[in-house]
């Protein structure tokens, strides 16, 4: 008693199953359904509004010369080291903060550089460069 014959097997399935995929659907849909009203449910919140300019203001440059008999001079202008301190601390509350820069003469004694450093120290300035000359020079 045979149920088939055998060219029945031989047979290609041109009906696609639509199971898997109505399965699949199924999921989705569930999800959709708890997910939504969970995404109604927010805090409107007021975000700062955030400003793109570029900054200019780069901060000036203090140029500091310790001469060979042990005077200094503020961006050219010869000042005692009373001036000098005071000097440094306005610079140094100033917004940004400019550099110093240190030129100290070959023949100066270090002594005055250190006491200058000392006092850029004491004043709080944070940006402190040496300039010094080729050797050529």
């Amino acid at each position: 008693m045979a149920f088939g014959t055998q060219d029945d097997a031989d047979e290609v399935m041109n009906e696609i199953n639509m199971t898997p995929l109505v399965d699949v659907m199924l999921v989705l849909l569930i999800i959709f359904i708890i997910t939504v009203p969970v995404m109604k449910h927010s805090v409107n919140i007021d975000l700062p509004r955030a400003v793109n300019t570029p900054e200019d203001a780069k901060p000036d440059t203090i140029q500091l010369a310790i001469l060979p008999d042990g005077s200094y001079n503020w961006n050219g202008k010869a000042v005692t080291d009373a001036e000098l301190e005071a000097n440094m601390q306005a610079e140094a509350s100033k917004e940004p903060q400019p550099e110093l820069h240190i030129r100290g003469a070959r023949d100066v004694k270090y002594e005055k550089v250190a006491q200058a450093m000392a006092a850029a120290q004491r004043s709080n300035l944070k940006k402190i460069g040496f300039i010094t000359d080729q050797v050529g020079e």
